[in-house]
Parts: C-alpha cells; sequence; structure tokens
C-alpha cells in the first residue's frame, strides 16, 4: 500500500494512506460505529458525503485518522458541517487537510518558522454536547506526546463510544 511521508508531493488523491476513517452514530441513547470508505482519507468531499449517507436522528461524527500524522473530526449538520483538524500546518503535505482549511476559510501564515509547530484548526467545541467541553478537547489536541489515533481513542472514551471504536478498528 503506498504511503505518504513529510516529503511526498501534495497531491495524494487516488492514494491510500495509512489511518482510519470511522463514522460514530449515535440513537436512541446508543453508539455504533462503521468503517468508512478509505478514500475518505484523501478527499474530504467524500468522508463528508459518507457521513451525510449515515442516516441518523441522533449525532453523527466523523473521525479521520490520516497517515497517523493528524486527524480531524467532521459533525453535519443541516447548515453545513463543523470541523476541527489536529494539526493546520498537515495543509502543506496532504490534500485533505488543505480542503478542511479551505472549508474554514483558514489560510497558511506565510511564516515558515510558524508551520514547525502543529495547532488545531476549526470548531473545538464539535463534540462538546457528547462529553468533552472545548477547553479540555483543546489541551488533548495540543498534546504532542499523544499520537493520533490516542487522542481519537480519548475523544471516543469521554464521548461514550471507545469500546465501539476500538473493536471496528481493532479487527
Amino acid at each position: 500500500m503506498p504511503t505518504q511521508s513529510v516529503e511526498a508531493t501534495p497531491d495524494t488523491r487516488g492514494a491510500a494512506l495509512p489511518g482510519f476513517a470511522v463514522a460514530a452514530i449515535r440513537e436512541e441513547g446508543k453508539w455504533r460505529c462503521v468503517q468508512l470508505d478509505p478514500v475518505a482519507l484523501v478527499d474530504l468531499d467524500a468522508a463528508i458525503t459518507a457521513l451525510r449517507a449515515q442516516r441518523s436522528t441522533g449525532a453523527v461524527l466523523g473521525l479521520l485518522d490520516v497517515d497517523d500524522e493528524f486527524f480531524v473530526l467532521l459533525r453535519p449538520s443541516p447548515g453545513g458541517v463543523r470541523m476541527l483538524i489536529s494539526d493546520a500546518a498537515a495543509a502543506l503535505d496532504y490534500d485533505v487537510a488543505a480542503d478542511v482549511l479551505d472549508l474554514l476559510r483558514v489560510e497558511l501564515p506565510p511564516d515558515d518558522d510558524v508551520l514547525d509547530d502543529p495547532w488545531p484548526e476549526g470548531d473545538l467545541g464539535i463534540v462538546s454536547d457528547l462529553g468533552l467541553p472545548a477547553d479540555e478537547l483543546e489541551i488533548l489536541v495540543e498534546d504532542l506526546d499523544l499520537y493520533p489515533d490516542e487522542q481519537l481513542d480519548t475523544i471516543a472514551r469521554r464521548c461514550g463510544f471507545a469500546a465501539e471504536l476500538d473493536e471496528l478498528v481493532n479487527s
């Protein structure tokens, strides 16, 4: 399976990347997780379309662990999509990250030194109604000692679907 490194060209459309793309769906107080097509790791539109196809009266949350480098949370709503990317600087190397910044209308700073340190961008309150307040999510996202899959596992645990996520990702 081809992978992308930091030195790779930013054009990853159609390429497979390590990681996982999962939809966590809550209905009638119970969570279930479903695997999304791996193309969601390289194509934000495909990820959003796949999440919108998960018809639910409850919460739908997309979790993308892209190449063990960063993660993206997506939450479709009638008015659009709420998003959070754990490292906006990943937009230099990954199309899906650049697409997130485009939708958020955020530009990378021109100073290359600023891009050396990862920083989150987007809606830190994306899962506050599910049990993880924005200030705690910000601390979690900025913890450089954790890999993206570990951060997503913590998010899942706090929101109440860690067992479902672990079963799907580790099967």
